[in-house]
């Protein structure tokens, strides 16, 4: 019996490569690129999760602040930080503290700074508050429509007040420096405004007096603090994530295609050799 394999016929098609041969310089390149892309997908990924899950911790410290705040300002008025107490005064744990304080105000040092509130556009007016101890901070008494309010009746000899304490406004406002030898402010920085006074023993933080703290025709309107936090941390966190999910669907319909493409190559290389078996 004969056999119908012709001698060197290997049952492949003429000029086919054998699939136990090593890789050319070709196949090699196609090989490290796909495992670039393949590290490339998996730091994308871990990248975009890592800063998702910094989101959710972010998410998480902002909720937790602004329930520390809310209960700092319903809480029952506390005696103002003296002195002794300044230098462990910060935004985490003071910021809205709901503080009491009395003293007599310094109305020649009375300094406007631009604000825009509920009632328009126009000036807090601030007034340093020397207290009995000598130390001074300074008291953001309220809104005033317009610059010739600087002269606004000034309650005389010891004054109480309550108020929200309040960290000092550094740097000026937006796209506005403070200018402190022309008395324009854009901001409420409690070391530049006393400094432009020549004042000593400045409390490093203001406090914002409450409503009705002043009862003059003329005096300023207090109680307009607005407490607000941007808190945009879930959103970000759900971008992240889905950014990460878009790497990973990507990466695995490109493995998927891959593999649909062997598969096809493979039946048709079958295909070929059943083809050139018959022939033979």
């Amino acid at each position: 019996m004969m056999s119908n394999t012709r001698p060197g016929n290997t049952g492949r098609a003429p000029g086919a490569a054998s699939q136990d041969a090593a890789p050319g310089p070709r196949g090699m390149a196609v090989q490290f690129s796909k495992l670039a892309l393949a590290l490339l997908a998996g730091i994308l990924f871990a990248g975009f999760c890592a800063l998702g899950t910094w989101q959710v911790k972010r998410l998480v410290w902002k909720l937790d602040l602004i329930e520390r705040v809310e209960q700092r300002v319903h809480a029952p008025a506390t005696d103002a930080p003296g002195p002794a107490a300044w230098a462990s005064v910060t935004q985490q744990t003071d910021e809205y503290r709901h503080v009491r304080l009395s003293g007599t105000y310094l109305p020649i040092f009375n300094t406007l700074v631009q604000a825009t509130t509920a009632l328009g556009s126009g000036y807090w007016l601030v007034t340093p508050l020397r207290t009995a101890d000598g130390s001074t901070v300074l008291v953001n008494r309220g809104f005033v429509p317009k610059r010739e309010n600087i002269g606004a009746s000034t309650p005389a000899g010891t004054v109480s007040i309550d108020g929200l304490l309040r960290i000092s406004e550094t740097g000026g406002g937006f796209l506005r420096e403070n200018s402190p030898a022309t008395q324009h402010w854009y901001s409420r920085d409690v070391a530049a405004i006393a400094k432009s006074h020549m004042l000593s023993n400045v409390a490093p933080y203001f406090v914002d007096a409450k409503e009705k703290s002043e009862t003059a025709p003329d005096a300023p309107v207090g109680g307009l603090t607005v407490i607000s936090f941007h808190n945009s941390h879930l959103v970000y966190a759900l971008t992240w994530f889905a950014l990460a999910l878009m790497v990973a669907g990507i990466s695995w319909w490109i493995v998927r295609d891959a593999r649909k493409r062997r598969a096809f190559g493979k039946h048709l290389d079958n295909a070929q050799e059943s083809d050139h078996a018959g022939e033979d």
